[in-house]
């Protein structure tokens, strides 16, 4: 299923959302301008996570951009496929979010949410030698939080492959099937690579879930819920 619209209605007008939105196009476009040197580029400011655990282990071996690839690794994306599916999520659910928690710190919570996913990731497989990028982990995150806060919203969502279905259902409903996706692949890929099923990262999408979900405890939303609709645009 993919998410196209929900029932809610933001009371603020969501410029942190869009901006990372339009920063993440921005440097896609940078990426397939580059396109010749895209390995290196991946290399470079994707999270390696072997690179990575040396450098925490030996932060003098390693070239200080190694610690900030949790950071810049967010803004990658492999494909248009990739980043179209991360930001037609990112664009349904993270306006209500940063609705709920106000602009900057909805800014700090996403920035921490793919840092948490990252962490996960790299705890599973330290080894790996495969570059990791995406949204996905800080997106998940957000679906985390917006389970909290608007469970009862309804989604509207197109059915694959027939995307001329339209389903309506509740945001716990179709986040948490998409949760257990995430954790039934997750487990099936313990012992591969990164990269290696499918090219997903599944625990990055699981440990960003979870600290979307735990982090917003502390993240206190500063005003009510938006307000629950009928329309779905």
């Amino acid at each position: 299923m993919i998410p196209i619209g929900d029932s809610l209605r933001a009371r603020t007008f969501p410029y942190v959302n869009i901006a990372i939105i339009i920063a993440c196009f921005l440097v896609f476009l940078y990426e397939v301008a580059f396109e010749s040197n895209i390995d290196r580029l991946f290399f470079d400011w994707a999270v390696v996570p072997a690179e990575l655990t040396e450098y925490l282990g030996n932060p003098g071996d390693h070239p200080l951009r190694v610690l900030f690839t949790p950071i810049t690794a967010m803004f990658l994306h492999g494909g248009w496929f990739h980043i179209m599916g991360n930001m037609i999520f990112l664009w349904v659910f993270g306006d209500n979010v940063e609705d709920a928690l106000g602009h900057l710190r909805y800014l700090a919570f996403y920035l921490l949410c793919g840092i948490a996913a990252t962490a996960a990731q790299v705890w599973i497989d330290p080894n790996s030698p495969v570059p990791m990028l995406g949204a996905s982990g800080a997106i998940a995150g957000v679906l985390g939080a917006y389970l909290v806060l608007y469970p009862r919203a309804t989604i509207a969502a197109l059915i694959m492959p027939f995307f001329f279905w339209t389903a309506y259902v509740p945001a716990f409903v179709l986040i948490g099937f998409w949760f257990l996706i995430q954790v039934f692949n997750g487990v099936a890929s313990i012992g591969y690579a990164v990269g290696a099923s499918e090219g997903v990262a599944w625990w990055a999408h699981v440990g960003g879930f979870l600290a979307g979900f735990l982090l917003l405890w502390f993240f206190r939303p500063r005003r009510p819920s938006a307000r629950i609709g009928r329309s779905m645009w």
